[in-house]
């Protein structure tokens, strides 16, 4: 996951402004003071014309999440602008100059909304100056609405567009200093608006990664090993180079690094279609037996085996086995999750070019953009200044596109063919080469008191490593049981060795965990003879009235984690549930993951013969003090929910480290008619603003399985869900 620089979360931020050409004033926030010059056109933020017009550059890349739209909200916000007049354009990239340009993490919001902010603020200052200087009077005698500076005791008035000249020559202020609206006041943020690219989707334009065309490009396709860190052996070029359209047939050398260059053979071709189909006429032979020892059914045996002996110690408390000892019931399961897959809607693709200096020009959909033009970089042994990358809206991302293997194949295709290329993947390529969320196994077990208190709890989890460090996305962290409030517990992990790429997924870890343990809860909850939505809250009370006797608090704060699962229960009418049809049930889950609070319940029906739908999700959030764009956070939201639904359904196993499963038919999606319907609703606290990315999705999956138990008696512990497993008791 990238990670923010530090000159991203401080106020370290310096504005530059410049009358361009046209008379418009460019107003750029600089992370760096050197770069903060009245000439520095590639820090540029805020343009206002003449015309009062405003541009704002939006930092961040666009994956479907809103950010785009939701920064300039923010800016226009501040800056008083007539949202009505601004115009949103995507800012190159260029981290020198705007900081950290990525998507991930649900970070966008957190690291740039104060910066933002400051930007707007700072901007309208100088705009109210440039009036207070025109017509000789205090500036606190002016207000703004629209972009328009007031002075009611002259009934006189001036654009932002009429005062660009003069505003150019008014110091700028302190960014620290600043005075920031009250959001009281607040006209933009807070109140829902369509995205910025909305428009233009809806009319088909070319906006995504896959929609770009450049003169004289061609079109390429790689055959890559079917295992990772295979090898080629031999492959028949020639015969490749004389099928129709084939304009280029060559060997790629792989990098030996997960996340650059495979071994690979890359064909060049007028279409994409012939160059799709001179691949499949490829004659290849891999050196694969690294993939040998990696299937699906050895894993499993390796954890069972690991899941006998204790594991790595990642977080205790007390003495477990005495908790376990004394308990007046326990409880035990195994949890497992599968890998799976991303599958973003747009297939993996890029286009690059290269240029007469021997550099290049790429066009890619990544969620790191600065990254992959290093990648590119390093991997070509070309300057990084040579290499230009332009940020274009992605079909998804789901954390995908963190990876930049995509962007790294485009170049080297373009560069040794010496012609611009756009590279685009197939679907059975974009899932044979994803870098998989995890599997992983859970060993379980609670000791309750004869009040049904936990007062002992064990969590062994087994996960993966590649060359010695754990797996990306398979981490086990400290944190892992957010309100676990248990006197004697122990958290533990075991990996395997995997040669199987592995990445993270929209709410990395959490994706999993919350699955299993907010699962387990249900479990222990019904064993405990409690209401599972009380027990939640119970627990929740007793750690509110027990604090940490070393005074250490949590990295959550259960308060908020309370008010949301309250909420929920009135909202979803939960004390109600009883009236539901047989075969109809209702779950309950919480989970805090990327800042967020999150409780949902899910009401779903299951079949006769197992098969089952979610009908209704109710969602209860917390992320802070503003929710910036309602209309793109309840799209969020319900987003979430359908990519956790749809995770229920989804797996990859291997065979001698291939992904057997290949394309939609084995993964299947939740299509329009299986949606439920997502019920959303806020708590707005009094916290910093976080992001939505990640936050919704994890409750979603243990709220499904433990309305599946309440339909069932039928207790899923493991993934995918199966009809056939639910069968034999739904009613």
């Amino acid at each position: 996951m990238p990670k923010a620089n530090n000159h991203a979360l401080s106020r370290r931020h310096f504005l530059s402004v410049a009358l361009a050409a046209g008379g418009a004033l460019t107003v750029g926030l600089s992370p760096d003071p050197a770069r903060a010059d009245a000439t520095q056109r590639l820090s540029e933020y805020i343009t206002v014309a003449p015309d009062n017009t405003i541009t704002i550059r939006a930092r961040m890349p666009e994956i479907g999440q809103g950010i785009k739209t939701g920064l300039a909200m923010i800016i226009a916000e501040e800056l008083d602008a007539d949202w009505s007049k601004v115009v949103v354009e995507t800012a190159p990239v260029d981290e020198k100059t705007f900081g950290p340009q990525f998507a991930g993490g649900s970070m966008s919001t957190p690291i740039s909304y104060d910066p933002m902010r400051r930007a707007g603020a700072a901007v309208r200052a100088m705009f109210i100056q440039a009036a207070a200087d025109t017509w000789s009077v205090p500036v606190s005698e002016l207000t703004v609405d629209k972009a328009v500076v007031f002075h009611a005791k002259s009934s006189r008035k001036l654009t932002y567009g009429q005062l660009v000249a003069r505003a150019a020559t008014v110091p700028v202020p302190d960014l620290k200093t600043v005075t920031l609206k009250d959001p009281k006041t607040f006209t933009i943020v807070g109140r829902a608006h369509g995205g910025a690219d909305s428009p233009k989707i809806v009319a088909g334009q070319p906006i995504f990664g896959i929609d770009t065309v450049v003169p004289g490009m061609r079109y390429a396709v790689l055959a890559k090993p079917p295992v990772y860190g295979a090898k080629l052996k031999s492959a028949n070029l020639d015969g490749i180079k004389k099928l129709p359209g084939v304009t280029h047939a060559f060997a790629i050398t792989g990098t030996g690094d997960m996340h650059g260059l495979k071994d690979s053979v890359a064909i060049v071709a007028t279409s994409w279609w012939l160059a799709k189909s001179a691949r499949d006429q490829l004659q290849v032979e891999w050196d694969d037996a690294i993939g040998l020892p990696h299937d699906s059914a050895t894993y499993r045996a390796q954890a069972e085996t690991l899941l006998k002996t204790a594991g790595t110690s990642v977080r205790s408390k007390g003495d477990l086995k005495a908790g376990m000892a004394k308990a007046a019931k326990t409880i035990e399961a195994v949890y497992d999750v599968p890998f799976i897959p991303h599958v973003t809607l747009e297939p993996q693709n890029c286009t690059a070019a290269p240029t007469s200096d021997g550099g290049l020009e790429i066009w890619a959909p990544s969620q790191t953009p600065g990254g992959g033009k290093s990648l590119v970089a390093k991997t070509l042994g070309i300057p990084e200044d040579k290499v230009t990358v332009h940020m274009v809206r992605a079909g998804g991302g789901f954390g995908r596109r963190l990876e930049n293997d995509y962007m790294v194949e485009a170049a080297a295709v373009a560069k040794t063919a010496n012609c611009p290329v756009k590279l685009l993947w197939s679907r059975e390529d974009d899932v044979a080469y994803d870098y998989f969320r995890p599997g992983h196994v859970h060993s379980l077990k609670a000791g309750l008191d004869a009040d049904g208190h936990i007062d002992a709890y064990y969590a062994h989890g087994v996960t993966y490593t590649h060359d010695g460090q754990v797996a990306q996305g398979a981490g086990i962290t400290p944190h892992d049981l957010p309100y676990l409030v248990a006197d004697n517990f122990a958290l533990e992990q075991s990996t395997i060795a995997t040669s199987v790429p592995t990445g993270y997924l929209r709410a990395p870890s959490s994706n999993g965990l919350a699955f299993v343990h907010e699962s387990f809860l249900d479990e222990i909850a019904h064993a405990a003879g409690r209401d599972p939505l009380d027990y939640r809250l119970a627990m929740i009370d007793y750690a509110l009235a027990h604090p940490p006797a070393d005074g250490k608090q949590p990295g959550y704060d259960l308060k908020r984690a309370r008010a949301v699962l309250a909420a929920l229960a009135e909202r979803c009418g939960w004390s109600k549930r009883g009236d539901l049809p047989k075969g109809t049930g209702m779950g309950v889950a919480t989970y805090f993951s990327h800042r967020g609070y999150f409780a949902e319940a899910a009401k779903v029906r299951v079949e006769a013969d197992g098969t089952w739908r979610v009908f209704k999700v109710w969602a209860v959030g917390d992320v802070g003090s503003v929710i910036v764009n309602p209309s793109a956070a309840e799209n969020q939201v319900q987003g979430s929910i359908i990519d956790g639904i749809g995770a229920l359904r989804h797996e990859i196993t291997f065979d001698k480290g291939r992904a057997v499963q290949g394309n939609f038919t084995d993964i299947p999606m939740i299509r329009m008619s299986e949606a439920p319907h997502v019920d959303v609703h806020f708590i707005v606290s009094d916290n910093a603003p976080t992001g939505l990315g990640e936050p919704a999705l994890p409750p979603v999956l243990p709220a499904v399985c433990n309305a599946i138990f309440a339909a069932t008696g039928i207790r899923v512990r493991s993934l995918p869900l199966a009809p056939q497993a639910l069968a034999t008791k739904a009613v």
